[in-house]
């Protein structure tokens, strides 16, 4: 049985303006993730992605279909029931600087969510500890603030913010997108050492298929709204059958001048196709 499970999903937002339309964001997305595993989401800027990890998270509506967590539809949960589920359900965000509160050292960060559960202050302190040590920051990050940081150190403060309570499934979204490309690469190492010792699982959103394909088992890709291709992560990113997925890869660039014209050849010879 699978992990998380969306059937049919459609996530609309009030129109603006008088008797405007609702926007549909999504429209009937089915997807699943499976314990211990990585489904990566990928698509660009509107495409809709991000609204299913909110969805997921309870912070977007959904609208029709529904979300399962464990065998248990979560599409409506009540406000206690949803609290209950941050023990489960965690998140990643996008930017580093602004996900973290700059009033706070980063213990306070940190043992914020375990003093909400009610653990007792010293194993909320030793809990801390042990976090530090996962994301590989030294002990004495605990009296500092989010300013004294770079910003794939702040990354991985929100990533050990986001194991405080042994999540089962982490939502990343656009974890990396903010940080320069060798600060990306030690973070996309650092969640794959985090999945292989904890099992977590990660829904990994992100617009780069390049980044997904180091990371995700199986790959998701939307477009308006819609996934137009599922499958095996190397199959999707290597040899995509929908011409969007293809155009998405041709995107992505390479360090070859010569590779690197070839693709956008390619890539203008698929402009147009659906």
């Amino acid at each position: 049985m699978s992990l998380l499970e969306i059937a049919d999903l459609v996530v609309e937002y009030p129109g603006r303006g008088f008797r405007a339309k609702p926007f549909r964001a999504v429209q009937g997305v089915s997807l699943d993730i499976r314990a211990g595993e990585t489904v990566g989401l990928v698509g660009e800027s509107g495409s809709g992605k991000s609204t299913i990890g909110r969805a997921i998270l309870g912070l977007a509506p959904v609208t029709s279909g529904t979300i399962s967590y464990a065998g248990e539809d979560i599409s409506h949960p009540t406000p206690a029931r949803r609290r209950e589920l941050t023990r489960d359900l965690q998140v990643v965000f996008q930017d580093p600087y602004s996900s973290l509160d700059p009033t706070m050292t980063i213990g306070d960060i940190l043992t914020e969510p375990l003093i909400a559960r009610r653990t007792p202050k010293a194993a909320a302190q030793t809990r801390v500890r042990e976090l530090l040590d996962v994301v590989q920051l030294p002990s004495d990050t605990i009296e500092r603030r989010p300013r004294d940081f770079s910003g794939g150190q702040r990354q991985r403060v929100a990533i050990a913010r986001a194991l405080a309570l042994d999540p089962k499934l982490i939502v990343a979204d656009e974890p990396v997108s903010a940080l320069d490309l060798s600060t990306q690469a030690r973070v996309l190492e650092l969640f794959t050492e985090i999945q292989e010792r904890t099992g977590v699982a990660y829904l990994f959103v992100s617009h780069d298929l390049a980044v997904v394909r180091e990371m995700a088992h199986r790959v998701a890709v939307m477009r308006r709204g819609e996934i137009v291709e599922f499958g095996d992560g190397d199959a999707v990113t290597s040899h995509p059958q929908h011409p969007y997925t293809q155009r998405l890869l041709l995107s992505s660039p390479v360090p070859d001048p010569v590779a690197q014209e070839k693709r956008r050849t390619a890539r203008r010879a698929l402009q147009g196709e659906t």
